[in-house]
């Protein structure tokens, strides 16, 4: 049976947005599984996440803190319709990362990983797979706000797309017209 995965990293809750974009809460909602590779900000996104989610594969960022830290591990591995997964903040810089996470995450398909704020599909030589979502909250240098979906289904991932978020409109300042 083949499970529908959504891909999140960088949320910054409500740090960069105060909620999560509406179409974003719909793919969790359609989502057998949620991953999230962190920095998170705040507890009560993570709360809301894991009640919302069918299940939940999560790790801490470098701005998560406090319970985010005791409740999420730097590193979270999962098994998904025979795809091993591994979910993680920080890879370090772009040059080198394939060999580096090869080397690191052998024992696995797919590494799922956040922090730049830029999406990332690669397969190194060894045949790992590394996504980086990008961020559905703050762009960053980046043209739009992004997220992925992908299907896990006996032993493969498979249709693993990037998608843009719209620009969101500014709140109206006080006193403007």
């Amino acid at each position: 049976m083949a499970s529908r995965l959504l891909i999140l990293a960088d949320t910054h809750l409500p740090k960069r947005a105060k909620d999560l974009p509406e179409q974003v809460w719909d793919e969790v909602d359609a989502a057998d599984v949620v991953i999230h590779a962190g920095d998170w900000v705040s507890v009560d996104h993570l709360n809301d996440l894991e009640q919302r989610s069918r299940r939940l594969v999560a790790v801490y960022g470098n701005n998560d803190h406090g319970e985010l830290r005791e409740r999420l591990p730097l590193v979270a591995r999962a098994e998904i319709d025979g795809v091993r997964f591994a979910v993680v903040h920080e890879t370090g810089p772009a040059k080198g990362r394939e060999d580096r996470c090869s080397a690191e995450y052998g024992d696995v398909d797919v590494l799922v990983f956040g922090h730049s704020h830029i999406p990332w599909d690669t397969t190194a030589e060894s045949g790992l797979r590394l996504l980086n979502p990008g961020s559905p909250t703050d762009r960053r240098r980046q043209p739009f706000c992004t997220y992925l979906t992908a299907i896990a289904d006996a032993g493969a991932l498979r249709d693993v797309t990037l998608h843009r978020l719209p620009p969101r409109t500014p709140a109206p300042r006080s006193g403007s017209r």
